[in-house]
C-alpha cells in the first residue's frame, strides 16, 4: 500500500475520526451512533495508516510529488 494522504490531510482525518469516535459513545439513544462510530474508525485508521483505499480507486492523492532528481 502506497501512502496516498498528505500530512495534513492525516492529521484532519485523525482528528475527525476521534471526535465522530466521541460523539458516537457519548450520544444516548441516538439511532444514527452505530454510522458516526463507523466513519468515524475508518478516518482514524486511514489517518494512521496514511493509505484511502477510496483515493486509490479515485486515482486522486495528497501526497506531495517526489523531487525530480537533479541532473548537473
Amino acid at each position: 500500500m502506497k501512502r496516498n494522504e498528505s500530512t495534513a490531510d492525516r492529521a484532519v482525518r485523525a482528528i475527525a475520526g476521534i471526535i465522530l469516535l466521541i460523539l458516537a459513545f457519548t450520544i444516548a439513544g441516538a439511532p444514527w451512533n452505530w454510522v458516526l462510530g463507523i466513519v468515524g474508525a475508518v478516518l482514524l485508521i486511514t489517518g494512521a495508516v496514511g493509505f484511502c483505499p477510496l483515493y486509490r480507486l479515485l486515482g486522486f492523492s495528497t501526497c506531495p510529488a517526489p523531487a525530480a532528481p537533479r541532473v548537473d
